[in-house]
């Protein structure tokens, strides 16, 4: 069949809009793995929502109610956040429980703020060896960054333990060099974390350690471990202890008329959580170290992510505690998440999301502290490595000094 010009320019135009319908599809293709699709992005997290550290409950809560706030504002990239979150009771055999059932029966694309060291230990190697991203612990337990060859799809959020108890221990060595130290340790592997750091950090001056008092999360009370570490005639008292033990502690020193400085851990620095049902009195001059904003801090009342971190929890969490820094820690967690997720656009498998939360630099989740960012690569697994030294005076926390270096031993190897 002999071709016109006119019959010949027609089948070209025909052939090249074919080519371009085939190779449309094929040049914008989205790939979902487990718990995504195009319209739904499945999360699974854990936290106690009962037993002995309950007090950390708000953090599950505040996730889900910033996922609430970006489902109302379209989602991520056109899709709604489905996050699922239980209840392990700080148990790490009901962490194992609940993660199994996230997923293989839930199916979520990722874990993401599983909170507590012993249950994010207990799950570790299973959530490795599925290959599910494990995002953004709540937890700085050191392990979980120490070793990315060995645990590729782990990455925690917070500052290690061990760094932040080295910074207590430089900062004794700076300030009270000639202190006899006592020490309320929990006696899990969050407390011998966090501990280690400390005596790593005293090195060959461990000997101003004069007492410690361990205890067990199913111990009544501290008192008793109180009264023994007063006895000890120690003028520092470095209080590595939960939400629940650093209230009773710290109103025990008072009972006491003990007055050493007195050091207490980050995980159990909230005003309203512990420092008042221990007694405001009772906290004055505490020392502590932080990578959170807190909201009620008049010297941030102007700060723009204080302002939008307040009218989220007035709209979605109007009974939350804005003196609690629980829920900011679970916000900038949620946000921290939600960036990864834009960055995976349409390749929502799980190997992409773990490349994006691998590839922060420079990124600052709302209610971080300003000058703290995000790094991240396949070799490096502690995103936030700085903290900031807080005082307590009056009501609040008062920030003293610049942000100080937290680098880990391990990374600096």
């Amino acid at each position: 069949m002999r071709l016109t010009k006119r019959t010949f320019i027609a089948s070209l135009m025909a052939t090249t809009v074919a080519a371009f319908a085939m190779a449309g599809p094929a040049h914008a293709e989205k790939k979902y793995g487990p718990g995504a699709s195009d319209t739904e992005i499945r999360i699974g997290n854990f936290v106690p929502y009962s037993g002995p550290v309950s007090a950390y409950g708000v953090v599950g809560k505040t996730m889900d109610a910033y996922f609430r706030m970006i489902n109302d504002q379209g989602g991520v990239n056109g899709r709604k956040i489905k996050f699922i979150s239980y209840d392990d009771a700080y148990s790490p055999p009901k962490a194992v429980e609940q993660a199994r059932k996230l997923i293989e029966s839930d199916e979520v694309l990722a874990l993401f703020g599983t909170l507590g060291t012993p249950s994010n230990t207990a799950i570790m190697k299973y959530v490795n060896a599925k290959k599910v991203p494990h995002l953004f612990l709540s937890s700085g337990g050191t392990r979980f960054g120490a070793d990315p060859k060995a645990h590729p799809w782990t990455l925690p959020f917070n500052p290690s333990y061990e760094s932040e108890g080295r910074v207590y221990a430089n900062l004794i060595k700076e300030k009270y060099p000639n202190a006899k130290i006592a020490v309320l340790v929990q006696n899990d592997d969050y407390g011998k974390d966090i501990y280690k750091g400390v005596k790593d950090g005293l090195g060959d001056k461990v000997s101003m350690i004069v007492a410690e008092a361990p205890y067990d999360l199913s111990d009544a009370t501290v008192d008793s471990q109180m009264v023994k570490l007063k006895a000890s005639g120690a003028d520092l008292f470095l209080n590595l202890a939960t939400p629940k033990f650093a209230a009773q502690s710290t109103r025990k020193l008072g009972e006491l008329n003990w007055r050493p400085v007195h050091i207490l851990n980050n995980v159990a620095s909230q005003v309203g959580a512990v420092l008042v049902p221990a007694g405001l009195e009772n906290a004055q001059g505490a020392i502590t170290a932080t990578f959170i904003k807190d909201a009620s801090d008049p010297t941030l009342a102007n700060d723009a992510e204080v302002k939008q971190f307040k009218e989220f929890m007035a709209k979605y969490m109007p009974d939350g505690d804005i003196n609690n820094s629980l829920y900011a820690i679970g916000y900038a967690m949620a946000d921290a998440m939600t960036h990864v997720l834009r960055q995976a656009g349409d390749n929502l498998t799980r190997e992409n999301v773990m490349k994006q939360a691998l590839s922060l630099d420079g990124f600052a989740p709302r209610m971080v502290y300003n000058g703290l960012t995000m790094k991240t690569s396949e070799t490096d697994h502690f995103p936030l490595e700085e903290l900031q030294i807080m005082v307590f005076k009056g009501d609040r926390w008062v920030a003293e000094g610049g942000v100080i270096s937290a680098v880990t031993e391990t990374k600096k190897k």
